[in-house]
């Protein structure tokens, strides 16, 4: 028998303000109208990150891909991210042992230094030119975590084979002028331009025969023995062995989890060539603070920072609380390191959702067993979806991944 599900899924302003990404070159991917043909492998909704990376992934595996979207591709919440391309997930792994048990913590975490690596050297392999850059993250100590709380979280990612240097308050000020009482130095990250990525990724699906269908919006859908049929707002029927839903947090009705929220973030980026320490062109530097801070550079000298996140899905749409909050950032940033980025070239804001663990959620939805969603993706969104295109595409190939039991629905 068929199950039906309402696949139209939550809608909300993806961002206030302008993000820098969108004023750069190279961030479209073809798309037109709703192909003749049906009967595809997968179709994937949604264009951005997580639906690009997906996309390709399948696409290199020989499946025949569709990806629709209501908007047009990479103009959703993927041009709204820093691209701080973290292995270090917002739980750090001292607490998320304590939620979720010590084995389970440390594979999560190697899991996500393995999907950095890969992002990277998917990016140097397919050739897309997105200034992806391998970097070190600087995570300072701060009112969530001091420095006894931050020397027992580098021994423990020591003890799970991820690299983490200690420095105590004098160390830190000697290597990077910083006055706080303590900061790990890890490697294992990555910058880019995310805009850039994803349209990279999709231009490549497409190479190897995926299409690209925007604007569609999906409204219903019905699982089959054989399949799954979706149905579109203007009356058309899609079918395919699978479907999978890259929408963020623009989530299914059916995947609404106690352990997710949607929380709102503030974020800027400076001028070029801004005055800045030379060592923080090789770093992502973060802090254990709530609200936080985090800042890197771009390869042309300028700062993008972010911050000051709060746990309302509305509160992001106001533009008289994104100056105020795109200065609060500015200032704290004066603050921590000297660098003044005077008035900011960019300022946006944004909703995304996290969990209660820190983890995605990737997974069948409930009650499906050909339909998958990725969802919850907090502030390691491209790490993130880089591990949900490579368990769903597994599970999709027949082939299960040993991890993916770590970001089950829940």
């Amino acid at each position: 028998m068929a199950r039906s599900h309402d696949a139209e899924t939550r809608k909300d302003d993806l961002r206030t303000g302008v993000p820098l990404w969108i004023r750069t070159p190279n961030i479209s991917a073809a798309s037109g109208a709703l192909p003749q043909r049906s009967g595809w492998d997968v179709i994937v909704v949604g264009a951005g990150i997580s639906g690009a990376l997906m996309a390709q992934s399948l696409a290199e595996a020989g499946r025949k891909v569709l990806v629709v979207d209501r908007r047009d591709p990479v103009r959703g919440s993927t041009p709204a991210s820093t691209a701080m391309i973290q292995h270090e997930i917002d739980v750090p792994l001292t607490r998320l042992a304590k939620a979720i048990g010590k084995p389970q913590a440390e594979a999560a975490w190697r899991r996500s230094v393995e999907a950095v690596d890969g992002l990277v050297a998917l990016a140097g392999r397919l050739r897309i030119d997105c200034s992806m850059q391998r970097k070190r993250a600087l995570f300072l100590a701060g009112d969530e975590m001091g420095s006894r709380a931050l020397k027992r979280e580098a021994a423990a990612r020591s003890s799970a084979g991820i690299a983490a240097e200690y420095l105590n308050a004098p160390e830190l000020r000697d290597r990077f002028g910083l006055d706080r009482t303590a900061a790990i130095v890890s490697e294992a990250s990555a910058s880019a331009n995310p805009a850039q990525l994803a349209a990279g990724l999709l231009n490549a699906a497409t190479m190897m025969g995926t299409a690209i269908a925007a604007p569609v919006e999906v409204t219903d859908m019905a699982e089959l023995p054989s399949g799954v049929a979706l149905a579109t707002h203007d009356g058309q029927v899609l079918t395919a062995c699978h479907v999978v839903f890259c929408t963020g947090y623009e989530f299914l009705p059916g995947m609404q989890s106690r352990s997710h929220r949607i929380t709102s973030t503030w974020a800027l980026a400076s001028r070029p060539r801004v005055p800045h320490p030379a060592w923080l062109d090789d770093f992502l530097v973060w802090e254990a603070s709530d609200p936080y801070l985090y800042f890197r550079t771009t390869p042309d000298g300028r700062i993008v920072a972010g911050g000051e996140d709060e746990e309302d899905a509305g509160r992001n749409d106001d533009p008289a609380l994104l100056r105020r909050k795109a200065a609060t950032i500015a200032g704290k940033l004066r603050d921590l390191t000297g660098i003044d980025i005077g008035r900011p070239a960019y300022v946006w804001s944004a909703p995304f959702g996290t969990t209660a663990d820190g983890l995605p959620i990737i997974d069948r939805v409930p009650g499906h067993e050909r339909v998958f969603a990725v969802m919850g993706f907090g502030g390691n969104g491209i790490t993130f979806s880089a591990i949900a295109a490579g368990i769903v595409s597994a599970a999709i190939l027949g082939k299960p991944d040993p991890d993916a039991g770590l970001f089950g629905y829940r």
